[in-house]
């Protein structure tokens, strides 16, 4: 998909903002009209805005409160109908999808706080990238897919782990100077 700078996307201190990991998600995404997505996580709202304009039938949530108003606010600034709700990966999802999103928090720190939620992964910087994939299947339509952002900065053997036997394409990479990131297309 393009990234379209022009949007309002207002931001919260207590919400993880829109960065150069939601700019390379969203470009790194090809959905088409009429798909169902459900994006873990959401943030500002950002990245399920741009799939709303795509023209996909979007669900999203968040763990954090205050990113499920600014979603649900930066959506309708946008002119975009999404379904924002509370949410902790699936725990108020019932829906089926063709694509499941998530930038998920990959950075491996122990974080305290909401904010922190957005970006601490634990020690091994994989978060809730296990329960994800794990209950996948529940939430994905025939041919589905998960796609995701994770972090050089994580533990690449347990990565390969959670990973195991499934079918992985690279997406997209952004090199910092500090880790590589890249958008993982996962096959369940």
């Amino acid at each position: 998909m393009e990234y379209h700078p022009e949007l309002t996307i207002s931001e919260d201190p207590e919400v993880y903002p829109p960065s150069e990991d939601s700019i390379l998600f969203i470009e790194s995404l090809n959905i088409f009209e009429g798909e169902k997505v459900l994006e873990v996580g959401c943030g500002s709202g950002v990245v399920s805005i741009h799939c709303a304009l795509n023209g996909a039938e979007v669900i999203c949530g968040d763990i954090n409160p205050r990113a499920v108003a600014l979603s649900r606010k930066n959506a309708e600034s946008n002119g975009v109908t999404i379904d924002v709700r509370d949410t902790d990966v699936y725990s108020s999802i019932t829906e089926k999808f063709h694509t499941i999103l998530f930038n998920l928090p990959y950075l491996p720190v122990d974080d305290e706080g909401e904010l922190a939620k957005a970006w601490s992964g634990g020690s091994d910087g994989l978060g809730p990238l296990p329960e994800l994939l794990a209950h996948a299947p529940e939430h994905l339509l025939d041919g589905g897919r998960v796609v995701v952002v994770v972090s050089s900065l994580m533990d690449q053997d347990r990565l390969k782990e959670v990973l195991g036997d499934k079918e992985v394409n690279v997406l997209g990479e952004l090199p910092l100077f500090f880790e590589k990131l890249q958008i993982l297309e996962i096959k369940i």
